[in-house]
């Protein structure tokens, strides 16, 4: 009978330990470096604050830069074969380029 209680409170104790990684340092945002070695935050998932996605594009990012920061988010290229579906969620960014392939802007679709 001990036993079983001891196995028991060692399994909840583990999945407590998970469940507290996982709402606190396994899901926090995480900080990178942008190509001018600034800091930025991750955004998982879609895009919901456009003042903050307006302000990243703004200092013209590189693709790799874009994936970075925003992981879920795809990013269409020039000559990329896209699905002609119509998203609504911010989840597909098409984007324009400079000569230095910089994004300099672009459009969710």
């Amino acid at each position: 009978m001990y036993a079983i209680c001891r196995s028991r409170i060692t399994f909840v104790g583990v999945l407590l330990a998970c469940v507290i990684w996982a709402a606190g340092a396994g899901c926090a945002p995480q900080a990178v470096d942008d190509h001018e070695g600034t800091p930025v935050e991750v955004r998982p998932g879609r895009v919901t604050d456009m003042a903050a996605f307006e302000a990243f594009i703004a200092t013209r990012p590189t693709a790799e830069d874009f994936r970075r920061v925003y992981p879920d988010v795809m990013l269409v290229m020039r000559g990329d074969i896209t699905t002609q579906e119509y998203r609504t969620d911010n989840s597909r960014y098409f984007a324009r380029f400079d000569e230095a392939e910089r994004i300099t802007g672009g459009e969710f679709r």
